[in-house]
């Protein structure tokens, strides 16, 4: 199970509306540490249910290495506004649009963009319209195809439930259905499980049911587009837990070895290595980029 992520900004990092071409995203935008040398600018988009928090842990580290990062809610993800019943909305191509409007508004010139699961699909659609702002690509635990056979199963039980129930009739659903963590000890410890729950809670919320189904069927479906993106002149970055039930580990090394990748495995990391191992994550992120350079 991934560590929840912290939904307070790190220090320095401002949160605000990004202003594009495709209307306004909320984005956590972090720049450089004081005194370190611009060397670079980060996109970086979530995965299914997740946000732009899913990145706070790497904020501050990849700040001090020059890079500024810029996390980003996609349409109807938690902060983002989206239509609440138009599936047409979020089909991927509308998607992949919206990160070039994005990556346009954030910096004058090309950004390292990094996409984590369903974020990664979407990135790679993104390249594959334009990759001409695009200085690299990172898919973090985000493979060739459709998701495995257990957890389509998963997201086919939600798409059913939202068909059915509100939002937040599925959480309560969901927060049913999991086991309960062991309680806190030490001085403080239940109260901050707590509260990660709220922001767990407040989270989902936010997010559209379109947005959940539409993206939840595409991570069901997609295609292997592997050989096209391969064929695109930007350097790939694979990176990814030692473990995975999203994208089997070997299925991801494949995929390194057919786009000729750099290829990172985050050791004591699962599907979320941003907030299961961020140190490690942060470093193999500026060890790329500072290659690319």
């Amino acid at each position: 199970m991934s560590r929840p992520p912290s939904f307070t900004p790190p220090p320095g990092a401002r949160a605000y509306s990004l202003r594009t071409a495709r209307g306004e995203f909320a984005v956590v935008d972090a720049p450089v540490a004081a005194g370190v040398e611009l060397r670079g600018v980060a996109l970086m988009l979530p995965g299914f249910t997740g946000s732009k928090e899913d990145f706070n842990p790497l904020h501050e580290r990849l700040a001090a290495r020059g890079y500024r990062t810029v996390a980003v809610d996609g349409r109807g993800q938690y902060e983002s506004d989206g239509p609440v019943d138009d599936e047409s909305a979020y089909a991927q191509e509308e998607l992949a649009r919206d990160v070039l409007a994005q990556a346009a508004a954030v910096h004058d010139g090309p950004v390292h963009l990094v996409g984590h699961s369903l974020g990664g699909q979407i990135a790679r659609a993104a390249v594959l319209l334009d990759h001409s702002p695009f200085r690299s690509l990172t898919l973090m635990a985000s493979g060739p195809a459709q998701i495995s056979s257990s957890q389509q199963q998963r997201v086919k039980l939600l798409r059913d439930a939202l068909a059915v129930m509100t939002l937040a009739e599925v959480w309560e659903a969901i927060q049913a259905m999991e086991p309960q963590p062991p309680e806190e000890t030490d001085a403080g410890g239940l109260d901050d499980g707590l509260d990660d729950q709220e922001d767990l809670r407040r989270r989902w919320l936010g997010n559209k049911p379109a947005q959940l189904i539409a993206t939840g069927r595409q991570l069901c479906v997609e295609p292997d587009r592997v050989a096209e993106l391969a064929a695109v002149p930007v350097p790939f970055h694979v990176l990814s837990g030692a473990r995975d039930d999203t994208w089997p580990v070997p299925l991801l090394d494949e995929m390194a070895l057919r786009l000729r990748a750099r290829r990172t495995v985050v050791q004591g990391a699962e599907h979320s290595p941003n907030t299961d191992r961020p140190e490690e994550t942060a470093r193999a992120f500026a060890d790329f980029w500072d290659g690319v350079r």
